[in-house]
């Protein structure tokens, strides 16, 4: 006979392709006792597993990628050799249910999944499948003792007739069992069992109809109905409640730069770092994405949500450790108080998202209460949003360049090329505008290409016209610079324009640099190899450690205008004059060049010119330019009075 405890043993190989499936036959089998649980979600290693550890049971799902159910079925049969496939296939398709079985399934689940008729079914399997293992070790033994009575006296031929027999019966027996066993349906148990299983089960598909399956916490359906109650009793008691919408900053890069594992990893972190910062009768839900939604249920004063905003953004300062990795997220929330800005959850949500894309605007990592001029702005990025795929195929798209001068002599050494926005009705809509909307909804690497493009074919184009050639920089944004294709783009871009390396600059900020630095690094020498300028620009106003100017292969500081604006001003505090000296002095130590941005008046290009700056950009030479305006600036160059 077969044991409970052999049953509860017996080794079980779960495969199907989707995690909440996997998980969820995991836990249905933990909680009723099985003990010896493996699963694999890649149905090209089932044949190999099943060689090395001749599972007892193989749960198997038949529609998968790469190779389906029925691909792997065929695999199996051609280990297991007797014909005997210890599979119970799950299905959600009527048809397939027969053509498995033909292919040697033993029996199956449907989806969904129901407890109960998973566990009658694999229960009732295991012990077939035990029964005719035990019954092939039997076997086994009998045609041993059966060889060595034939090496005994020919006497005891009536012996083996007897112990064949034996052994035919015993294969009949295991037969029958088999075929009941695939013809089974339905098994019968006490009412008090069926009843408490079937209880179960239900509690944990509520369960998961109202949770996020990757952090487990309440998802959109239990948030709306929670919001329904709270709302409710706000009414009754006359009090507030407040709705804050959550935004992980620039998540998207973690995302494609370190894989979504990692990505998914790190939701769980900040799932778990929210639950600990609000109270038990408050609700963390997970929107979807990067985005969370936390229900405040009672508050007294609109300041009580801040003090727990703070709260949050301080608790996501600290780094998160994944995979060894010490990964840094900040957060923009968006407020909503009820009653004042919504009557119902999803204006609520709504407002709270609205502001949230405000805190956005205002710099990421801090937190900003809805107010009502704020849909006027929703409104406005909606418009910027929608049109600029639409701007990217209709080559809506200009460059302006602005002129590098030499302090010393007057010449053009360089331009800046900066990307416009040509609309057909508004006119011309400035990058401030447009830039960041196109890295939230991840059109900025097909935009930074472009640019990239257009301004070699134009630095080619002036040289091919005769012009003096001037390098050409151009902003290379973060999510761009990590992007998988952004040196092979890049290597494209030179040999389709025919634009020598040494005529083109790239502009990173400090933050972009300081981003896994190793990796960064690997990328540096790879652009300088290829024979391009690197440029580190609004040096100054990022990381307070300069040990990476060593590190990395740069060659121009641009110092941040920011720092422009008072260096010349008797009155104010001379902080912004000692650091651009700093910075000019640091650089003729690198051997770098020093290039000063928002150079507007005479007095601070004397400041520059007294602290020996190499170059200046700004205003006062020149604001950006049509590439048409370039080139009459190219022919006669800056009026030399303007250095004097």
């Amino acid at each position: 006979m077969t044991s409970a405890s052999d049953i509860f043993n017996a080794s079980i190989l779960i495969v199907d392709d989707k995690e909440a499936n996997v998980l969820l036959l995991e836990r249905i089998l933990h909680d009723a006792g099985y003990t010896s649980i493996t699963s694999t979600m890649d149905s090209l290693t089932v044949c190999e597993l099943y060689r090395k550890n001749r599972y007892d049971l193989i749960l198997l799902d038949l529609q998968m990628p790469v190779m389906d159910g029925f691909q792997v079925m065929e695999g199996l049969k051609e280990i297991e050799l007797d014909g005997y496939l210890p599979v119970l296939v799950i299905t959600a398709e009527p048809n397939h249910k027969l053509r498995a079985l033909q292919l040697g399934a033993r029996d199956f689940i449907s989806k969904p999944f129901d407890r109960v008729e998973v566990l009658t079914r694999l229960h009732n399997m295991l012990e077939v499948r035990l029964l005719h293992t035990k019954s092939k070790h039997h076997s086994l033994i009998l045609e041993q003792t059966v060889q060595e009575l034939r090496k005994a006296e020919s006497g005891l031929h009536a012996t083996e007739v007897a112990l064949s027999e034996e052994k035919a019966a015993l294969d009949d027996h295991v037969l029958q069992l088999q075929q009941a066993n695939e013809h089974l349906v339905v098994a019968t148990i006490e009412a008090l069992t069926l009843a408490e299983e079937i209880e179960k089960a239900k509690v944990q598909m509520v369960h998961l109809a109202q949770h996020d399956a990757l952090t487990d916490l309440p998802n959109r359906l239990l948030l709306n109905d929670r919001l329904a109650q709270a709302t409710a009793l706000a009414d009754r008691h006359g009090k507030q409640l407040a709705v804050m919408f959550l935004d992980l900053d620039r998540f998207k890069l973690i995302n494609d730069s370190l894989g979504h594992t990692v990505g998914d990893q790190l939701l769980q972190s900040v799932a778990e770092r929210l639950m600990a910062g609000v109270r038990n009768s408050d609700t963390v839900c997970r929107q979807g994405g990067d985005e969370f939604v936390i229900l405040l249920a009672d508050v007294e004063h609109a300041e009580d949500a801040a003090l727990s905003a703070q709260k949050i953004l301080d608790a996501l300062t600290v780094p998160h450790l994944i995979d060894q990795l010490e990964l840094h997220v900040s957060v923009s929330i968006g407020i909503s108080i009820y009653p004042d800005d919504g009557q119902d959850a999803d204006t609520l949500i709504k407002n709270a998202d609205t502001a949230m894309y405000h805190a956005k605007e205002s710099g990421r990592n801090n937190y900003q209460f809805f107010e009502q001029d704020m849909n006027v702005l929703a409104v406005e990025r909606h418009f910027i949003e929608s049109g600029l795929r639409l701007a990217l195929e209709r080559q809506e798209f200009i460059l302006h360049y602005q002129p590098k001068i030499n302090l010393e002599t007057g010449t053009i050494s360089g331009v800046e090329a900066l990307v416009r926005w040509q609309h057909p009705l508004r006119g011309l809509i400035m990058p401030e505008q447009f830039v960041w909307i196109a890295e939230d909804c991840g059109l900025i690497v097909l935009l930074g290409t472009w640019v990239l493009s257009e301004a070699c074919r134009q630095a080619q184009a002036w040289q091919d016209a005769g012009l003096p050639p001037v390098p050409v920089a151009v902003n290379i944004s973060a999510v761009q610079f990590r992007h998988k294709d952004f040196l092979g783009s890049l290597t494209g871009i030179l040999k389709d324009t025919g634009l020598a390396p040494s005529y083109l600059e790239l502009e990173l900020t400090e933050s972009v640099l300081m981003h896994d630095a190793d990796s960064t690094a690997s990328v540096l020498e790879a652009l300088k190899a290829l024979g391009l300028r690197l440029a580190i620009d609004d040096f100054g106003t990022g990381y307070s450690s300069l040990s990476y100017l060593k590190r990395f292969p740069i060659d121009t500081l641009k110092i941040d205008q920011s720092f422009m604006r008072d260096i010349t001003h008797a009155t104010t505090d001379s902080d912004d004059a000692s650091i651009v000296a700093a910075v000019v002095s640091m650089g003729k130590s690198l051997n770098q060049r020093v290039i000063a941005e928002g150079v507007e008046t005479r007095e601070q290009l004397a400041f520059l010119q007294a602290q020996g700056c190499g170059e200046g950009q700004g205003f006062y030479f020149s604001q950006p330019l049509s590439s048409e305006e370039l080139v009459e600036l190219l022919r006669t160059g800056i009026s030399s009075a303007i250095l004097s």
